[in-house]
């Protein structure tokens, strides 16, 4: 089900004063709640990531990653070097619950707009501060950018076989780890200002955001004599976990097997070689395995083996691309795409909030602002 009317956040006015991913996904994850999103924006070119493209596709002047991040807000222009745009904004920040900004470290405060400065203005706001690696450090100063950030965090060296060398995610897992970390620090001050009547400064990092995803096996390494992980040299998914756990081709594509007991396995794929083992013997021997397994399912289409093993419940899937996906009755039962609209005809197809709330999923019709689409509407509004 889908309501326009699912807004837990209702009432609630978020200044978005972030650029590229990090804070404004955090300010769309607040609008899909329910916020009011009013993105403060410089007039000469606007947010960055309205020329941040991730492929040739450019959509009314913008970026298609621009137009998703940024749906259904309102862009107030102002220039912060200029003093009546300045005394503007601070009027916003008066009349504002949240406020999220992603400035590199010392550039907030030289605006003159630290959350220091900002609460003397609206001592209940509630102040969200994302940075490249925290405010104290060698780091401080240097680029906040996500293939950055999970270079120094570890992370690459979980991904891919082991003689490939450190691999990134092929997504901007940093941003958005980060910016979903800070919507849950914003909820939580808003709930404890409903209590006290003050506001609070909620801040986190790229860098500090990878560190908790790899919290399990990060858990792992400090307990374990420090060993590092030696991933797979063979279709690798995980650096600890042991055969049979990854992503096989078959004859007709690519099947993903997760946790299974070999005993259990085996059997099923008609390969006894692989049963009766030692228990150590999926970590030990992993790759071996899991080399002889690959052999096996590469001889069958991906459905042959779906059949026989979803009917042993194997913990196993196809792996499907984009458009297999969205072909998917999985896929088409969770209404998970909509089509926004800007005032000027320029229309999007993007996906829509992950949450669901009362069995319903909120609707956001309106799509990114131009750059300072309302401006004067919002100074006619709150008088600045």
């Amino acid at each position: 089900m889908t309501s326009p009317t699912t807004k837990l956040l209702d009432g609630i006015l978020v200044l978005d004063m972030s650029q590229f991913l990090s804070g404004p996904f955090t300010a769309l994850r607040l609008l899909d709640l329910g916020a009011r999103v009013i993105k403060i924006e410089r007039p000469d070119g606007g947010d960055l990531g309205r020329r941040l493209y991730l492929s040739d596709t450019e959509i009314g002047g913008d970026s298609t990653l621009f137009h998703a991040i940024n749906r259904g807000k309102e862009s107030f222009a102002a220039d912060f070097k200029n003093a009546a745009d300045l005394e503007a904004a601070k009027g916003l920040i008066a009349r504002a619950d949240v406020l999220v900004q992603n400035f590199r470290p010392g550039v907030i405060e030289r605006l003159g707009l630290s959350y220091d400065e900002v609460k003397k203005i609206n001592p209940r706001i509630v102040y969200a501060s994302i940075t490249g690696y925290g405010d104290e450090g060698p780091w401080v100063q240097r680029p906040g950018q996500d293939l950055l950030a999970q270079a120094r965090s570890g992370v690459m060296w979980l991904n891919g076989d082991e003689v490939q060398g450190p691999v990134p995610f092929g997504l901007a897992i940093a941003d958005l780890l980060a910016g979903s970390a800070v919507v849950q620090g914003i909820l939580a001050a808003l709930v404890r200002r409903g209590i006290s009547g003050e506001g609070a400064h909620i801040e986190t990092s790229l860098l500090e955001a990878l560190i908790d995803f790899q919290f399990e096996v990060l858990t792992t390494y400090l307990n374990d004599g420090k060993r590092l992980p030696k991933r797979s040299e063979f279709r690798n998914a995980h650096a600890y976990l042991s055969a049979p756990y990854g992503v096989y081709p078959t004859a007709d594509g690519y099947l993903a097997i997760a946790m299974t007991p070999l005993d259990k396995l085996a059997p099923l794929i008609e390969l006894p070689a692989i049963a009766g083992l030692d228990l150590k013997a999926p970590f030990v021997e992993r790759d071996r395995i899991k080399r002889v397994i690959a052999e096996r399912i590469a001889e069958r289409p991906t459905d042959d083996w779906l059949k026989v093993l979803d009917a042993a419940d194997i913990w196993c899937a196809k792996v499907l691309n984009w458009q297999d996906l969205m072909a998917s009755d999985g896929f088409s039962a969770l209404d998970m795409l909509q089509t926004v609209t800007r005032d000027d005809g320029v229309s999007i197809d993007t996906t829509r909030s992950p949450i669901r709330i009362n069995g319903t999923r909120s609707l956001v019709e309106d799509g990114a602002p131009r750059i300072g689409q309302n401006t004067d509407a919002i100074r006619k509004e709150f008088g600045l």
